[in-house]
C-alpha cells in the first residue's frame, strides 16, 4: 500500500501508527538482513514515535498525509539521536543532536524516522558498492547492485522497507538507484529544498530529495520538504507549489528536451540495444 492509499485510513483511525510500525519493522527484521538497505536502525525510538503519533490522531491533531508514516534517510542526512557515519569508518561524529532541515519538516509533518540507510561511501560513487558497512543488494535480485549513491534508499523503497526514502544526488545518486530498483526518484529544481545538514560533496550540485513507490507519493515527500530555509542560502527563491493537485494537469503542450549528442554520440552498441 502507498503513502496517499494509506493516509486517510490512517486520518480515520482505520490503520493505527503503532500496528503500522510493528508491521514495518517486522518487515525491515525478515528482509534486511539479506539486502543490508540500512546502516542503523532505531525501532525503540520508531516505536515511541508511533506512539505519539496515535495519540495524536486520536486527540483530532492529525497533522496532514505523512503523519504516522515511517520513513528512512540516507546515511548522509543528520537525524537527532542517530549517528551519522556516511558509510564510512572515517567520519566520528557521535549521535546527532538536530536534525537536517529537511527531517525536521518530514518530523513536523508527522512522520517518524526508521534510521539511516546504506550508501556509496561519502555518496562518492554510483555502484553503492561499499566494503565498510556491505553493499545493499537488489531487491530483484541479489546478485546485482542497487545503484549508487544512494543504493540503500533505492533498496529500501522498492523492497518496502520504509514507506519513502530521501536520498541526495549529485550526479545521478537518487535517479541511478531509482532506475535499477524500479521506483520513483525525484531530482527537484536546485534550490527547492534545503541542503542544510546534508554531508556536502559538492556545493552546487547537491540535492536532496526523495525516493517513492508513486509519483503521487514522491509528491507528498516533496511538498514537506520544500521551501526557503535560511541555513542554505540556494533556497532564497524557492517557490513551493501544491505539487499533489497538479498531477492531474493535462500533459498537451508540455515540451520535454533530449539531449541526443550527449547521450547517444558514444554510446556502446551493447548499451544501446539494452
Amino acid at each position: 500500500m502507498d503513502i496517499a492509499t494509506l493516509a486517510p485510513l490512517m486520518e480515520r483511525r482505520q490503520v493505527s501508527p503503532v500496528e503500522l510500525m510493528e508491521s514495518q519493522l517486522a518487515r525491515i527484521d525478515a528482509v534486511n538482513p539479506t539486502l543490508n538497505a540500512y546502516v542503523s536502525l532505531y525501532p525503540d525510538a520508531a516505536l515511541a514515535a508511533a506512539k505519539t503519533a496515535e495519540e495524536e490522531i486520536a486527540a483530532g491533531n492529525y497533522r496532514g498525509p505523512l503523519h504516522g508514516i515511517p520513513l528512512a534517510v540516507k546515511d548522509l542526512f543528520q537525524v537527532a539521536g542517530m549517528e551519522r557515519t556516511c558509510g564510512s569508518k572515517i567520519l566520528a561524529e557521535g549521535i546527532a543532536n538536530t536534525d537536517a532541515t529537511s527531517v525536521a519538516r518530514l518530523r513536523n509533518a508527522g512522520a517518524i524516522m526508521l534510521g539511516l540507510l546504506n550508501l556509496h561511501e561519502f555518496a562518492f560513487g554510483p555502484t553503492g558498492i561499499n566494503p565498510i558497512v556491505g553493499t545493499a543488494l537488489n531487491p530483484w535480485d541479489t546478485s546485482k547492485v542497487s545503484g549508487g549513491s544512494s543504493s540503500g534508499s533505492g533498496c529500501a523503497t522498492s523492497a518496502a522497507l520504509a514507506m519513502a526514502t530521501l536520498g541526495s544526488d549529485t550526479g545521478g545518486s537518487i535517479r541511478i538507484p531509482a532506475a535499477l530498483c524500479g521506483v520513483v526518484g525525484l531530482k527537484q529544481t536546485y534550490g527547492l529544498a534545503s541542503r542544510a545538514g546534508i554531508y556536502t560533496l559538492c556545493e552546487s550540485l547537491d540535492h536532496g530529495g526523495p525516493l517513492a513507490r508513486t509519483v503521487r507519493d514522491a509528491a507528498l515527500v516533496l511538498q514537506a520538504i520544500a521551501g526557503t530555509d535560511e541555513a542554505d542560502p540556494s533556497t532564497a527563491h524557492a517557490r513551493v507549489r501544491d505539487y499533489t493537485s497538479e498531477m492531474d494537469q493535462p500533459l498537451a503542450g508540455l515540451r520535454i528536451g533530449v539531449p541526443q549528442d550527449f547521450y547517444f554520440d558514444r554510446l556502446h552498441p551493447e548499451i544501446e540495444s539494452a
